[in-house]
């Protein structure tokens, strides 16, 4: 009880004066959770206030409604382009909802899917048969194999990238292994899309607009065919319900172009990379690794003799935001799932944090956040 009173005494003071408890300046924020979600681009504010002007109900036959309704298949035709993808796309309020359509909606027989996935993935298919990973983060491909083999159409949700770890799976050969017993690839591409090229093995894919820039409550389904699917509403072609939120579908097309062939300069994350060998001197544990493919903007580190909760409130005390995993999930205090599900020592996944870096971090807070990680772990050594 009284940890839970401090905590809550903790959560209520306001971050600045907890920055300016050292010293007379404030200190001004760092963002290092852009896995959980990225400032919005400018080009995406923009072209949402462009939107609220053509105000419109897209689906409604005059002249305004036609306008909107326009705009909104301009922004469809321009997020096809920038995703190279030649399939149908739908929009959605997000991730969570592009998941339920897709496994709830989609023809096919049996779901699968990886024990790694958001939980948004697992709780949209909460039957479905859960296929294990390694400690390297990466699906056990015979096993998969092995779960499809005789099954009608199974449809099999894989992420492209981890949220929590930034392991990448393999996407060419899990979908070999998927088409070849007939069924559909699901890939979810919260956190790749605008950052990795989408793989041309995914029959489906789910994007959410605030992980690369775009604003919150807006994201979409890519299908390849909406023969894959069950109709499920009146709007997007009859598989949706409820109308299109057509100022967020620009701001997500403007995003999604902003990104560019690079979503960060090489040289930002220079000195996260140079401080590898004093974390492991100082008994800390990179997760990345331990990947079987690691992505560069997320990482995950474990502090020897610190929780990982008793880090994120000393980061944010110094100014700099961290999570400890998904945001979905990291409010609670269970086990993450996904280091779970890795077999990973339950002390150091006690004692991990992530840091996410996204399109505006430089190199400057990079350098800040080692050398506050550094500070801290020198005293618990």
């Amino acid at each position: 009880m009284l940890g839970y009173i401090v905590t809550k005494l903790y959560f209520a003071i306001p971050a600045m004066t907890l920055t300016q408890s050292r010293t007379s300046q404030p200190i001004s924020r760092i963002y290092l959770d852009h896995a959980a979600t990225t400032p919005i681009r400018p080009e995406a504010e923009a072209a949402m206030r462009e939107g609220f002007a053509i105000w419109a109900n897209p689906s409604s036959p005059h002249a305004e409604g036609r306008k909107a309704k326009a705009a909104l298949e301009d922004a469809r035709a321009r997020l096809k382009k920038a995703l190279d993808w030649d399939g149908e796309v739908i929009f959605t309020s997000g991730a969570s909802e592009a998941a339920e359509l897709a496994l709830t909606r989609a023809k096919g027989g049996a779901r699968l899917v990886s024990a790694v996935e958001h939980d948004a993935i697992l709780k949209a298919a909460p039957t479905a048969e859960r296929l294990p990973v390694g400690s390297d983060g990466a699906l056990d491909l015979e096993i998969l194999r092995e779960a499809v083999d005789g099954r009608a159409v199974p449809v099999v949700a894989v992420q492209q990238i981890n949220s929590e770890t930034g392991c990448a799976q393999d996407l060419g050969a899990i979908g070999d292994i998927v088409h070849d017993a007939g069924g559909l690839l699901l890939v979810d591409c919260a956190q790749s899309a605008g950052k990795t090229p989408l793989h041309p093995a995914s029959d489906m894919a789910i994007i959410s607009a605030h992980k690369f820039g775009g604003p919150i409550g807006i994201g979409a389904l890519l299908v390849r065919d909406f023969a894959m699917l069950e109709p499920a509403g009146g709007q997007e072609r009859g598989y949706r319900r409820g109308t299109e939120n057509m100022p967020a579908a620009l701001a997500m097309a403007a995003a999604l172009e902003a990104c560019g062939d690079s979503y960060l300069p090489l040289d930002v994350l220079e000195p996260l990379n140079a401080m590898q060998a004093q974390v492991t001197e100082r008994g800390g544990v990179w997760l990345s690794d331990q990947l079987a493919a690691p992505t560069t903007y997320i990482r995950s580190i474990a502090m020897k003799g610190m929780s990982g909760g008793a880090q994120l409130m000393r980061f944010d005390m110094a100014g700099i935001a961290v999570s400890q995993g998904s945001a979905c999930s990291s409010g609670s205090l269970r086990q993450s799932h996904v280091l779970e599900a890795m077999a990973l020592d339950e002390d150091m996944t006690g004692r991990t944090i992530r840091a996410s870096f996204g399109w505006n971090t430089a190199r400057g807070e990079v350098e800040r956040f080692c050398a506050v990680w550094l500070d801290m772990a020198k005293g618990t050594a």
